[in-house]
């Protein structure tokens, strides 16, 4: 699934090809991806101009002169920018057309995506954005912040997984950041001091920001338009890396299971106590 630095690198595709485009018809081609009436969301979207993309976690927001179109790539999602032209190809399934005759269209091979239309003054406080927690990036994002946040007696992976703690995260960039932050993803959260807590919010911004800087991690079957590969699954340090040797001491990297998901490690590095 495309994490935080994906869906940054996708944004800033998105905002060179698609700001100040005026939406003159749509064609909702799989209608389960619409979370919103679908209806008022054909409706509302005629007449509409593209002013800026933004990003919240892992969500693309694409404000529009009335309101934003909130989407989640999920597993496979992908935005294509075409011309009315060119052929439209299997799983896509949304089309938005352009007054220059060009089109942006969804495609999602799993379609698992989703898309909210909400008024702009609704946007925030309301599904599916309303609950969401910080990214690390936010100057709230601190060490009482998180205090508070894994006051809890989850695995440590679990809580940073959590959408509703930390925002943008999913399995790769946990995995990197507890391995840079020296911490065993079974590390009850409640247990973790402040030393290690602040660990993990300089190495959330760290990898984060080398992860964004590389346009992302290309695995499996994430790609921005433009073909742009992100480059970041060069720089991985455990994930991915079961029986290759530590970066930092030589030790087999192991691959674990820890809350479901696979979980690489150094268990030299990383010990539980």
């Amino acid at each position: 699934m495309p994490e935080l630095p994906e869906v940054e690198t996708v944004r800033q595709v998105l905002r060179k090809k698609i700001l100040n485009k005026k939406i003159v018809s749509l064609d909702i081609l799989y209608d389960k991806i619409i979370k919103t009436d679908i209806n008022e969301f054909k409706h509302n979207l005629i007449g509409q101009t593209i002013n800026e993309v933004e990003r919240l976690g892992k969500y693309l927001l694409i404000k529009l002169d009335d309101y934003y179109l909130i989407s989640h790539l999920r597993m496979e999602g992908k935005y294509l920018y075409r011309k009315k032209t060119d052929e439209i190809t299997k799983h896509t399934h949304l089309i938005l057309r352009f007054s220059d005759d060009t089109e942006l269209r969804y495609h999602d091979v799993r379609k698992f995506g989703t898309m909210h239309l909400k008024k702009i003054a609704d946007t925030f406080n309301n599904e599916p954005l309303e609950k969401l927690g910080l990214e690390p990036f936010d100057e709230n994002f601190t060490l009482q912040y998180l205090k508070q946040k894994l006051n809890n007696k989850r695995h440590i992976k679990a809580s940073l997984l959590d959408q509703t703690i930390v925002l943008g995260l999913g399995n790769i960039y946990v995995n990197e950041v507890l391995f840079l932050a020296k911490i065993h993803p079974e590390r009850i959260s409640n247990t973790l001091n402040d030393e290690e807590l602040l660990a993990i919010i300089v190495t959330c911004k760290k990898v984060l920001e080398k992860a964004i800087s590389l346009g992302g991690t290309t695995i499996r079957s994430y790609y921005s338009d433009d073909n742009i590969s992100g480059l970041f699954q060069t720089e991985l340090n455990v994930h991915l890396r079961k029986g290759e040797g530590c970066k930092n001491c030589g030790t087999e990297i192991e691959k674990i299971r820890v809350s479901g998901r696979g979980t690489y490690i150094c268990p030299k590095c990383q010990k539980i106590s």
